[in-house]
């Protein structure tokens, strides 16, 4: 009896799978100036981060230097859907944000601020 106790508690501590965040998987940006991408997001040491995996304009898929770029790092989850403490950057202008994050089923809802300057956009999943 004990061996058959160890060794279900041995093969459950060896096969507990890795618990993904709700939040990882590949979303739709809004357009900005034009364009949007597809941002995969996924685990990236304790924090999340979002690369951008493809880029479109209103004629379909694009080719972009920023394939492959960061867009989202640092972001912290607090639980109940929420993240923040993250850095967003926006290709079209260049510029760094500070950005937060709320997840709501299939939306997320992205904001980021510079002083009292903030944009906001809602992101749909994709996969």
């Amino acid at each position: 009896m004990k061996r058959m106790v160890m060794a279900l508690a041995l093969s459950f501590g060896m096969a507990a799978p890795a618990f993904a965040d709700a939040v990882e998987g590949v979303w739709k940006t809004q357009v900005d100036d034009g364009a949007y991408a597809h941002v995969t997001m996924s685990k990236c040491g304790p924090a999340i981060c979002g690369v951008i995996s493809k880029a479109f304009n209103a004629d379909g898929p694009i080719k972009s230097d920023n394939i492959g770029k960061k867009l989202v790092w640092d972001m912290q989850a607090e639980g109940g859907g929420k993240y923040k403490n993250g850095k967003i950057w926006q290709p079209s202008t260049g510029k760094v944000f500070k950005s937060k994050m709320t997840l709501s089923g299939s939306t997320l809802k992205v904001e980021g601020c510079v002083a009292v300057f903030c944009k906001k956009q809602t992101w749909s999943r994709v996969q």
